[in-house]
């Protein structure tokens, strides 16, 4: 079977956007492929975290997965900062990458903004660690939103030009898996940008652990416009908030937009959004009682990370070592 790594940042509850962006879709993959999940907290880091916050949000973001439905008895689940191998190949694909490729990367760009001067090294250069957790495995496959292209396609430049300089096909070359036309999920309040864990403001997503009544409540109060659902797709043109509800609709009752114009199309917000509250709480509720259940035993999670970290670096820690024999360096 083909290998595939993918991660996720600790970096507040899941949303509804992870959910259907990724979480979901890793499910899945359990049975057709030899699946690698990591929590990616080294990454997390790139922007200060209080200590004991990380902590917390890393268990909370592992049971979350697991109550999503990652099973770790046919995948390996662990934590990124405990197998040393990221860090060590990181290095070696650091002096492999360009400056020149850095620079090009859009990501950076969007998440400094002006302030490219204060931000970190770290979030400079997270591609180039990015390409690491996926090639310490020789992972070929990546499950990835549009936004990672330009990550995978620099993982691939580097893994191309370490074969090059070292006269090896050591690394594979990578694909992305790119993830359904839910893959993107927007704000509740602005049908233009992301749902995302750092919005300041709540109303803006739908957390994995929220009740009944919040997912109403939110729903409720997201951002519409006065027209009815149209009945075909084009009437979803310069409609963003309207097209992002009936994308979510749709994924959660695995159908398409279409579909769900053809049920809903001349009806009004006002009869749309309590459906849709109930779907999200049927499909939701179950996975926020789990990770709920799974935290209260917190033992259980540290265990099944403590034994996904062992098995990857069984996987890792030959490979690296291996490309940094290539390399030169001496082994004593």
């Amino acid at each position: 079977m083909q290998r595939i790594f993918s991660g996720i940042q600790p970096s507040g509850v899941p949303t509804l956007g992870n959910y259907l962006g990724a979480m979901r879709n890793w499910v899945p993959l359990q049975d057709t492929h030899d699946c690698i999940y990591c929590v990616v907290d080294l990454h997390a880091i790139t922007q200060w975290q209080e200590p004991a916050q990380l902590a917390t949000q890393t268990r909370e973001m592992a049971a979350s997965l697991l109550a999503c439905g990652i099973d770790p008895r046919r995948s390996i689940l662990f934590l990124q900062s405990q197998v040393a191998a990221h860090v060590r190949l990181a290095w070696i694909f650091e002096c492999v990458a360009r400056l020149g490729w850095l620079n090009r990367m859009t990501q950076f760009k969007d998440k400094a903004g002006r302030n490219t001067e204060n931000v970190s090294a770290g979030l400079y250069t997270y591609p180039v660690l990015m390409a690491a957790d996926i090639l310490a495995y020789k992972a070929t496959r990546v499950p990835v939103g549009d936004d990672q292209r330009q990550h995978l396609e620099l993982a691939n430049d580097i893994a191309q030009k370490f074969n090059h300089d070292y006269g090896t096909e050591f690394f594979p070359a990578i694909e992305g898996l790119i993830m359904g036309p839910a893959a993107r999920v927007m704000s509740l309040r602005d049908g233009s940008k992301k749902m995302s864990k750092s919005d300041p403001s709540d109303q803006s997503r739908i957390n994995l652990n929220d009740s009944a009544d919040d997912i109403a409540q939110k729903i409720r109060r997201a951002k519409t416009d006065p027209e009815p659902l149209p009945s075909e797709l084009q009437g979803l043109e310069g409609r963003p908030e309207a097209r992002n509800l009936v994308g979510i609709y749709a994924a959660l009752a695995d159908t398409d937009h279409a579909s769900v114009l053809r049920e809903w199309g001349g009806q009004g917000f006002a009869a749309f959004k309590p459906a849709l509250a109930d779907l999200l709480v049927a499909k939701l509720e179950p996975i926020a009682m789990e990770a709920r259940r799974l935290l209260a035993d917190s033992a259980y999670v540290d265990q099944v990370l403590r034994e996904g970290a062992e098995r990857a670096a069984a996987i890792a820690d030959p490979i690296v070592a291996e490309a940094m024999r290539l390399v030169g360096f001496l082994k004593t």
